[in-house]
């Protein structure tokens, strides 16, 4: 069975999770060799667009059985049949951030015409199904995953990883890691507040350490760690190497996932794969990833981030070896053993002429 994915996330600038997630699924696809991958990806000039309408000719030309796309956008017209991928709905959680009406558009017509739409988590499912009604057969949920082995490489207990601390220039202090908080609905305000509350309680002295490249919206926050004056104790270090992302993340006491909307939010599966708690916005998809061992926490209350703040850094050895195991069950082969899955189901309705469930 020959299936076209669309590969373009990874030539095309992307934000670096959705990288991670079409890069790890296709190599885990090719890996096991159930399907016969074949990547569609466009120059690096075209206009991506007008190359995503011309996919749908490669499907009789390259004997295809369809077209999987990993974004909400996918080639509506040609033979075959198509999956749609739908990561999160930011405005229904007041985020402005990828809600434009291109993407709205995109979520509520494409459905209509896709044959599956995959999304992650089961909070996202719920947001598709309250929308799509007589659609809502045709979602299906396939988590995505981590090399939790690549992640779990480490120095021994207790000995600092003193290369990457010289190399970003941070203390030996307790770490609270908020990855990509430079945009406005990971909510870095209230990290910010619950740092602050830290100190002020007497709690341990830590460092926040923002990554990402600096934004409007970071410079506007770092306006509220001066009025706190707790610029001390924020570092912003810029876009971490993915080759240090592991050691980066061992060397955290904590990482704070507190966005508005997440499709999944890969940086809790992989603070846990390394052995680091995980402060989450409670009732959200990072906290059905983070599952029981997550820190889930009121997005409106400084005082909860402060105590989970507390309880993750005086907690943090005796969790070393404990939050693995969560990472554990989202191997990339889960992730790829749901795609084989789902297009086994279309490749039947293909020869029996069937339509999409």
């Amino acid at each position: 069975m020959r299936v076209g994915f669309d590969t373009s996330p990874l030539v095309r600038p992307f934000p670096p999770g959705i990288v991670r997630v079409v890069r790890s699924t296709v190599e885990a696809l090719e890996r096991r060799g159930a399907i016969e991958v074949v990547r569609l990806q466009p120059d690096r000039r075209e206009d991506a667009s007008k190359w995503r309408r011309g996919l749908g000719a490669r499907v009789a030309a390259d004997g295809l059985v369809g077209v999987h796309s990993f974004l909400s956008a996918f080639p509506r017209g040609g033979r075959g049949k198509r999956v749609q991928t739908i990561h999160e709905l930011p405005w229904r959680h007041g985020a402005r951030e990828n809600a434009g009406w291109k993407h709205r558009a995109w979520a509520a017509f494409g459905p209509l015409f896709a044959d599956r739409v995959v999304t992650a988590t089961e909070a996202t499912a719920r947001d598709l199904k309250k929308r799509l009604l007589p659609g809502a057969s045709k979602v299906r949920v396939i988590p995505w995953g981590v090399d939790a082995a690549a992640f779990a490489e480490e120095p021994p207990p207790g000995v600092v990883d003193e290369v990457l601390l010289g190399k970003y220039r941070l203390p030996e202090d307790p770490l609270i890691l908020a990855p990509g908080a430079v945009r406005a609905k990971k909510r870095l305000a209230l990290v910010v507040r619950g740092l602050a509350r830290l100190h002020e309680t007497g709690g341990p002295r830590a460092t926040l350490v923002v990554t990402g490249e600096h934004t409007s919206d970071l410079r506007r926050d770092l306006g509220l760690v001066q009025k706190l004056g707790m610029s001390r104790f924020v570092s912003t270090p810029g876009t971490i190497a993915e080759d240090d992302w592991p050691g980066f993340l061992r060397l955290a006491s904590a990482v704070c996932v507190l966005s508005s909307s997440e499709g999944f939010g890969l940086p809790v599966l992989e603070a846990l794969a390394c052995g680091t708690p995980a402060i989450v916005t409670a009732n959200s998809a990072q906290a059905e990833v983070g599952g029981a061992d997550a820190f889930p926490v009121d997005a409106e209350d400084a005082d909860a981030v402060a105590a989970a703040m507390r309880r993750a850094i005086e907690q943090r050895e005796a969790l070393r070896y404990v939050l693995p195991d969560r990472a554990r069950e989202f191997p990339w082969s889960r992730t790829a053993e749901g795609i084989e899955a789902l297009w086994t189901d279309l490749a039947g309705d293909s020869r029996s002429g069937g339509g999409a469930a």
